[in-house]
């Protein structure tokens, strides 16, 4: 450690130096210390006098920072006697401390240095281990393909569109558009096609609680070592769809132990799905069967609040419990009209599975981390989307 001292009494200084093991350059003046900072930079700490020949320790200071040659570098001021207004203005700088020189603050002194050089170098160890935080950038083919994408669509459906809108009125009052916030890559309004009655959105808790897809059929309380695993059930007889666990000399398969333990600690479901809402309207079914109620959120797609593949954005509800490492990793992909879990089974006639959901995802939101992205990889998810667009849920 080296350290840098301006002004008076110097021999105490480097002899106090030598014997706490750190070399001590000593000089007298603001222009010593200058000329000797800008052409050597392994001074690890400053230690200055407030009073200076032509000027004072603080002016020093401001000079160094000014011009950058301070460098992060810890600075110490010593005044020959206590000063409350000097003291103040000392910390107000950001100098990192002061002390009031006498015969035995010399220890104390060079103390300091070396305290503040190791927390500097402990600092700077904690900042180079980060481990950053993983995020995405829309690649400009994705962009590119989103924008010319949505245009020819909604150019080729404009006809359809009014229809359906003349249709949405002439059946119910109301907009025959939907806004409410969504939550993706940030909050924005989301738009849809109306497919309910209007005022709908204050039965959502009731129906939540009474008929939410996504809510447990049932409430465990131990674990069933008998009830059948759904997978296995699936598989060959004597095939299992992951590795025996042996518990308290039962048996069970590692996948039907964890899904029934996650029951027992889940309980509220994050998603809301109504199976059989009362609120859609005939119209409304159709264009929801159709999938023609998301046809205006290629708008959103062209304005970039979301893109043709990605995570479908939330409800600021549903988002506000995304609080885990775990749950949260969907919002590193950008959100989107279609996606994994809409292919798998969206249009499959199956129910999901919360679980399912957040796994399928994050699946697709480690399609972003990294250089995993692959511009094919959504043009066959767009692909794969079309046979589920007709369907006999109103999801």
């Amino acid at each position: 450690m080296t350290i840098l001292y301006i002004g008076k009494s110097t021999e105490t200084y480097k002899q106090c130096a030598k014997d706490k093991n750190s070399t001590l350059i000593a000089v007298q003046t603001s222009i010593e210390c200058l000329q000797l900072l800008k052409n050597k930079n392994n001074i690890d700490v400053i230690i200055c006098s407030y009073n200076l020949t032509g000027n004072t320790g603080l002016y020093l200071f401001d000079v160094l920072k000014n011009e950058s040659i301070l460098k992060n570098r810890p600075f110490i001021l010593v005044s020959d006697e206590h000063n409350s207004s000097l003291l103040a203005e000392t910390f107000a700088k950001g100098i990192n401390d002061y002390f009031v020189s006498s015969s035995t603050a010399v220890n104390q002194i060079i103390e300091r240095a070396q305290s503040l050089y190791k927390l500097k170098d402990l600092n700077k160890a904690v900042i180079d281990n980060l481990i950053p935080h993983e995020t995405y950038k829309l690649p400009l083919s994705k962009r590119i393909f989103d924008v010319f994408f949505a245009f020819s669509v909604l150019i080729s459906i404009a006809p359809l569109i009014l229809l359906i809108m003349l249709a949405i009125r002439l059946e119910s009052k109301g907009k025959v558009y939907y806004i409410s916030k969504r939550v993706g890559k940030k909050t924005f309004d989301f738009y849809k096609l109306r497919s309910m009655h209007s005022g709908s959105e204050d039965l959502i808790k009731k129906l939540a609680q009474e008929n939410n897809q996504y809510k447990k059929a049932k409430t465990l309380t131990t674990i069933d070592f008998e009830a059948p695993c759904p997978k296995c059930s699936k598989l060959l007889k004597g095939k299992l769809c992951s590795p025996l666990l042996h518990i308290d000399a039962k048996e069970i398969c590692d996948y039907w132990y964890n899904t029934q333990k996650n029951e027992i600690e889940k309980t509220n479901s994050t998603f809301i799905k109504i199976a059989n809402d009362p609120r859609i309207t005939k119209i409304g079914k159709l264009i929801r069967n159709t999938s023609i109620d998301e046809l205006p959120q290629l708008i959103n797609v062209i304005k970039g609040d979301m893109s043709i593949v990605g995570n479908r954005p939330l409800p600021v509800y549903e988002a506000e419990l995304l609080t885990k490492d775990t749950m949260s990793k969907r919002f590193l992909a950008p959100a989107g009209i279609t996606g994994l879990w809409q292919v798998e089974l969206r249009g499959r006639g199956g129910e999901m599975s919360e679980e399912e959901r957040m796994r399928l995802d994050n699946e697709y939101a480690d399609h972003f981390t990294g250089n995993n992205y692959s511009f094919w990889y959504d043009i066959k998810l767009i692909l794969r989307t079309f046979p589920g667009l007709i369907q006999k849920s109103t999801v």
